[in-house]
């Protein structure tokens, strides 16, 4: 799938669209295979728009982000489903795209208003993606959170938590946000500090992805342990250890960062 970003949409659609409608946190999707909408009109499905956004072209095919009311009912074949609940089921692109949607129609929802003088804001006239107040001046453009997530490893075994938030036994690797005047090497080691007493060293960068709960860019790496025995944050941390890569406990699915390096590990030991 080829996705060209854009925040001006085409003057006339021309065939189908793709449609991302959300309601909330939930995209609508469809009852049979979870995708999504591709539609000539949104119309079509009888819901009450709030807002629309154009995210740009997908395979040549226009895609569009859709705030639907609460009250609005899915229309027969369709359901509305939350956005997590998707990972692992929908194509990684597609999830990708929808995770888009879903942070850019936050973005407009939580800014109405100015942070500066608390003024109404109106979409940027010249169709940049941006809100700006007529009261100042001010303009708000969405934002991310950087993040890092780490894999820390001691020969065959890899360092995995549970945290407190999370509600079924799984584990993950372990991950933080950046703080104001920080690098991303310095939050990594404060990071694992905090989290769970011990220290890292050679970091290795792995990759990033975006993650819409609720807008972070996910940096990852791989760091080997570096010593300190394990001492639990444990408003953050329920439990956490050292597990051998061919008895691993359950781990997040497939589409999210956290999988691609606990996999990368495994395939790493199996082919020494």
């Amino acid at each position: 799938m080829t996705f060209e970003p854009s925040a001006r949409g085409p003057a006339t659609l021309q065939g189908e669209s793709l449609w991302l409608v959300f309601q909330g946190a939930s995209v609508l999707v469809s009852e049979d295979d979870h995708s999504f909408p591709v539609l000539r009109d949104v119309a079509w499905l009888g819901l009450e728009e709030l807002s629309r956004h154009y995210l740009g072209s997908l395979d040549g095919k226009a895609a569009f982000a859709v705030a639907a009311a609460q009250a609005s009912q899915a229309p027969s074949g369709f359901r509305f489903e939350d956005l997590r609940r998707l990972l692992g089921h929908a194509d990684d692109r597609l999830f990708s795209l929808a995770g888009r949607a879903f942070q850019i129609l936050e973005w407009e929802r939580n800014h109405r208003f100015c942070g500066r003088c608390g003024s109404p804001t109106v979409p940027h006239a010249d169709g940049e993606r941006s809100r700006l107040c007529p009261a100042c001046g001010f303009s708000s453009y969405p934002r991310i959170n950087p993040c890092v997530i780490v894999a820390v490893t001691r020969g065959e075994e890899i360092l995995l938590a549970r945290a407190q938030r999370f509600n079924r036994p799984m584990f993950s690797t372990l991950a933080g946000f950046v703080e104001a005047g920080e690098s991303v090497e310095e939050t990594l080691h404060r990071e694992v500090l905090e989290e769970v007493g011990v220290r890292v060293r050679n970091l290795r960068y792995f990759g990033s992805q975006s993650w819409p709960f609720p807008g972070n860019l996910m940096l990852g790496f791989h760091a080997d342990y570096a010593g300190g025995e394990l001492v639990l944050q444990e408003d953050e941390i329920a439990e956490a250890g050292f597990f051998h890569f061919s008895r691993l406990p359950v781990i997040p699915p497939r589409g999210s960062i956290a999988h691609a390096l606990i996999q990368a590990f495994v395939a790493s030991c199996q082919g020494r």
